[in-house]
């Protein structure tokens, strides 16, 4: 079965950066694209970004655009999400996950796949 495992997830603070990793496994990583989506408390879960299944293609949500970076290493299956500029606000449980498509989706529901999540803590 298809498993995704988060991890690089910590306690920051404001201004600093951080890279999350998922490694993928139980199917073909690369014909899928891959998103990061985040959880803060008492809030909906929100798309942050998606590649495509070449990672030729990539996607931000407004509020990070500029300051995080999706990237894939298809041999390696895994996807990156490199964190900059980090503030208190990105502070969320971070998941990663795969739909059944190759090309970017925002909406959450698309998603079959999710991880259980890594905490990102930003202090101020």
């Amino acid at each position: 079965q298809v498993q995704l495992v988060e991890s690089g997830g910590g306690l920051v603070q404001a201004g600093d950066s951080l890279r999350l990793s998922c490694a993928a496994s139980g199917r073909t990583f690369s014909r899928y694209s891959m998103g990061w989506f985040r959880q803060a408390p008492g809030k909906e879960r929100e798309f942050v970004a998606g590649i495509s299944y070449s990672g030729a293609i990539t996607n931000y949500a407004t509020s990070v655009k500029g300051r995080f970076t999706i990237s894939r290493d298809n041999p390696k299956n895994m996807v990156y999400l490199q964190m900059n500029s980090l503030k208190p606000e990105d502070a969320a449980i971070y998941y990663c996950a795969s739909p059944d498509y190759g090309s970017i989706v925002t909406m959450e529901s698309a998603y079959r796949y999710w991880g259980q999540g890594t905490q990102v803590t930003v202090s101020s």
